[in-house]
């Protein structure tokens, strides 16, 4: 117990000494784990003798954060990723082990051995990848989504790919043992890591071919019964107890058990539990399994990257240093430039090419399954595993570094990239919307439904052409250039709608609009109060401001917790725009732009008014709802 307690306060004090600062330098969280691993391996030799035993349990975060990214993708999404799941990901697989095993091939390899290198080479790291494109807010790009859906690919081909080890077992030569490829027993080692599931797991592996592919099947489609149907009212029962506890243990329990099933029938957990995360995603207790489960995820995640870091075999690579760095940078190399090839025929935008060609081009913590089970099988003699798990190590240590070029090479592409020519606008409308955003979408499908032609127009290419894949025409360009409103029928609309994101183009465009036309009404999105004052000034008409509605609804919803009939709740909302509203253009009277508000003497001693006004006139409102009876006489 003391040598267990000794270990784990030496891992947290080296991840809460090293991240944080890996962090702050700029480097990011994976790094930082990765270096903490190294401190304690190989180069201060505090890692326990259970460090294999140990990374085995920390992949377990890899299948939690593919459940948990399962969560935010809805069937329909999955449908959508077809094409680059198995146009890019099934293209950067099979190039990948053509390259590298055709170069070993004609060096002089060993067919096998070449092939076997080659499929451990396709490999990329789903963890280190995934969590960098989380921290760095790229998930939701053209290049992020890129690379979801081949590590995706990568996870479906690591079953066919364990599936022809048995293939490849390397022909009989002299001297040839065993113990030439890491295996003293396999029956042995299988059985250790069977422990108690050890008579069910042998049950299956002894099972026909026909039994085995009908439990498989069965499996999964037993998965995705259970997450649609059965995950409801077991969720419910476990919130019934309300002790938040249960709730953790049932989130656990599910994930766990698809991971032990997949693992039982040979297929990936990690790929078992993205398919009921993604079965769950429109679950209402998703949130709940998220706030579950998330530390989890974190804690394991940040294990895994110490643990590989502590598993690099620094003398492997100063017995042979130029022999490593060769194999490393030319695997970076060689999936560098495949990847390349493959964003160009798919026609990634060039930052998003960047983001593909270096997110992708390390080895994988899949390549560390590849090479035990090719050592197991006979297929990879223990040099050629060591070199390649050194390597994948190696490259995987490389990978924070290769998104920082990514990041440079952004700002650059950023920089030199030529403006899109705006769209030639042929049609006008009676409303003009300016931004077709979360706010914009919504007033647009409004107006457009009721009868009401209108005329969209947005800075965002992507934007615009996701909304023509949904039917909704749309126009590029800078809605704060004149010359494209006036294309859009500035002259003849009789509403504006500005709703773009950048408050200071909103200003722009209103006060544009209202210079050509004093009779256009304008409807303008606001951010915040100092936003309404600028834009009231510019001349906009009616302003929205982003969260005042929301806010309103969840008043009323709490006065009607609080007794107050949907009525009388409703009353008192109105009651409380009418006046807000009113408050809002005094103020905006008195308000000087550049200045605070609070250095304002007539602004702050009006607002103090206005605050009173509304105190009473709330309470108005209440005794007009609800007039006092007069009191008896005793």
């Amino acid at each position: 117990m003391e040598s267990f307690l000794l270990q784990a306060s030496i891992y947290l004090a080296a991840a809460v000494l090293v991240v944080p600062l890996s962090i702050r330098l700029g480097l990011g969280s994976v790094l930082g784990y990765l270096t903490a691993g190294i401190l304690m391996g190989p180069v201060m030799g505090l890692a326990g003798a259970g460090t294999a035993d140990l990374q085995h349990f920390a992949e377990f975060g890899v299948v939690l954060m593919l459940f948990l990214i399962g969560l935010e993708l809805e069937p329909a999404q999955l449908w959508d990723m077809r094409k680059r799941l198995f146009g890019m990901g099934g293209l950067q697989i099979s190039l990948t082990i053509a390259a590298i095993a055709g170069a070993l091939w004609f060096a002089g390899e060993q067919w096998q051995v070449a092939l076997v290198l080659g499929m451990i080479a396709a490999m990329s790291s789903t963890a280190i990848v995934l969590q960098t494109l989380a921290e760095k807010n790229l998930m939701g790009t053209g290049g992020g989504r890129a690379v979801f859906s081949v590590l995706l690919a990568q996870d479906l081909a690591v079953v066919p790919i364990l599936s022809v080890m048995p293939l490849l077992v390397l022909p009989e030569v002299s001297g040839l043992t065993a113990e030439t490829f890491g295996v003293t027993n396999p029956e042995t080692v299988v059985a250790h890591d069977a422990g108690m599931a050890e008579p069910l797991v042998h049950f299956v592996q002894t099972l026909p071919a026909w039994a085995m592919t009908t439990l498989t099947l069965s499996v999964v489609v037993a998965i995705v019964l259970v997450g649609h149907y059965v995950s409801r009212p077991i969720f419910r029962f476990v919130h019934a107890a309300r002790l938040p506890e249960m709730s953790t243990f049932v989130s656990l329990l599910l994930v766990l058990g698809i991971a032990f099933l997949m693992m039982l029938v040979g297929l990936s957990p990690a790929l078992g539990t993205f398919v009921a995360g993604v079965v769950l995603a429109n679950s209402e207790f998703r949130h709940q399994l998220e706030a579950d489960l998330q530390p989890f995820k974190g804690l394991l995640m940040g294990l895994f990257f110490m643990t590989v870091g502590m598993g690099v075999n620094f003398a492997l690579m100063l017995r042979e240093p130029l022999t490593i760095a060769a194999w490393t940078f030319g695997l970076i190399a060689i999936k560098a430039a495949i990847l390349f090839v493959i964003a160009l025929v798919f026609r990634l935008r060039p930052r998003g090419r960047m983001l593909f060609t270096l997110g992708l081009a390390q080895g994988g913590e899949f390549g560390f399954l590849v090479v035990s089970v090719a050592r197991t099988e006979g297929a990879l003699p223990i040099v050629a595993g060591q070199m390649a798990q050194l390597v994948i190590s190696l490259s995987m240590l490389l990978t924070p570094l290769l998104f920082l070029i990514f990041d440079r090479v952004a700002l650059r592409l950023a920089a030199r990239t030529t403006e899109r020519p705006a769209d030639e606008i042929d049609e006008k409308g009676t409303v003009i919307i300016a931004g077709i955003g979360r706010f914009g979408q919504v007033v647009n499908r409004m107006v457009r439904h009721s009868g009401v032609p209108t005329v969209v127009l947005d800075a965002d290419p992507g934007m615009i052409e996701t909304m023509r894949r949904f039917g909704v025409k749309g126009y590029y360009g800078d809605p704060s250039r004149p010359e494209l409103l006036e294309a859009a029928g500035l002259g003849a609309a009789q509403v504006l709608v500005v709703a773009v994101d950048d408050p200071a183009k909103a200003v722009q465009i209103v006060r544009f609009a209202r210079s050509k036309r004093h009779d256009l009404h304008i409807v303008a999105r606001a951010r915040d109060r100092v936003h309404v004052y600028e834009l009231y000034q510019a001349g906009a008409n009616d302003i929205v401001r982003e969260t005042f509605d929301s806010s309103l609804r969840a008043g009323r919803y709490v006065l009607e917790n609080m007794g107050y009939s949907d009525y009388e709740a409703a009353a008192l909302s109105k009651a409380y725009f009418r006046t807000d509203r009113a408050a809002m253009r005094d103020l905006a009277e008195l308000w000087v732009p550049g200045q605070p508000v609070d250095q304002n003497a007539a602004y702050v001693e009006r607002a103090k008014q206005l605050d009173r006004d509304l105190e009473t006139a709330l309470i108005e409102e209440i005794y007009d709802l609800r007039p006092m009876e007069p009191e008896k006489e005793a």
